[in-house]
């Protein structure tokens, strides 16, 4: 008779797979770390476009189901008009108590709809404003499209917009209130950071980031909280002075 080797009992096998279980993870983890791909971060990616506009007069035509639906043009003008001209007069008297705003200025509102915020401006002395938007409403509001304003370079000492986030192409919203902007001049945009805009928005920011990065023209004034209707986060920019332009633009 042959003499048999005993089997080595289960506990061995058992003891022998969890001492290797350290060795095969580190092996996958190490195999996995190196062979994976990480893109690098996009300095806009805090800024994303809404799918679904397939032309521009799609995107338009959308706007404008908005600003013509006369429930909302009919609140707008009643139930809204006082309280919203107030809420906007107490947001710009603080800017010219900080210097950023004078009965002087000449003042732009972009995406104006019935121009409450015009309204405002005028109310608390600064007597030159005027509001554009995609439907004129007379006097206040006069037809524009902002990625294409209907007005002169350096026009405007103050701009002040509070639809950001209706810009299909937000490169072209920043670059014409640069362009329109006098040297010197302040941009004030209320943007919504903690919560998504509405329906009709064409975009979505998570940070100030992308809006730094798209004023390529100005200097950031301040940033801070705010409460105006769903939008919670106020971003002042100032224009470039000329000779300063031209230093940056020789330094690159």
């Amino acid at each position: 008779m042959h003499n048999m080797k005993p089997k080595p009992p289960m506990l061995v096998y058992f003891i022998s797979l969890i001492l290797s279980l350290p060795l095969l993870f580190f092996f996958f983890f190490f195999c996995f770390k190196t062979n994976t791909y990480t893109p690098p971060r996009n300095p806009n990616s805090d800024l994303k476009i809404r799918p679904g506009y397939t032309t521009y007069k799609t995107y338009i035509q959308r706007q404008l189901n908005k600003t013509l639906n006369p429930k909302l043009r009919k609140i707008w003008t009643t139930r809204d008009w006082d309280r919203k001209i107030q809420v906007f007069a107490d947001f710009f008297q603080v800017l010219k108590q900080e210097n950023l705003l004078f009965n002087e200025s000449k003042a732009l509102c972009i995406g104006a709809r019935v121009g409450q915020e015009v309204e405002a401006l005028r109310r608390i002395g600064v007597s030159d404003s005027v509001g554009m938007d995609l439907v004129p409403y007379p006097p206040l509001v006069v037809e524009g499209d902002f990625h294409r304003q209907p007005f002169d370079d350096g026009t405007f000492d103050f701009e002040f917009s509070n639809v950001f986030d209706h810009a299909l192409f937000p490169d072209k919203f920043v670059g014409e209130i640069e362009r329109t902007l006098k040297p010197g001049g302040i941009c004030v945009l209320h943007v919504a950071l903690s919560r998504r805009a509405d329906k009709y928005s064409a975009n979505d920011l998570y940070s100030v980031k992308p809006l730094v990065n798209l004023f390529t023209n100005s200097k950031v004034v301040h940033v801070r909280k705010v409460d105006g209707f769903g939008l919670d986060t106020e971003v002042v920019f100032r224009k470039i002075e000329k000779q300063d332009q031209e230093v940056i633009r020789g330094s690159r």
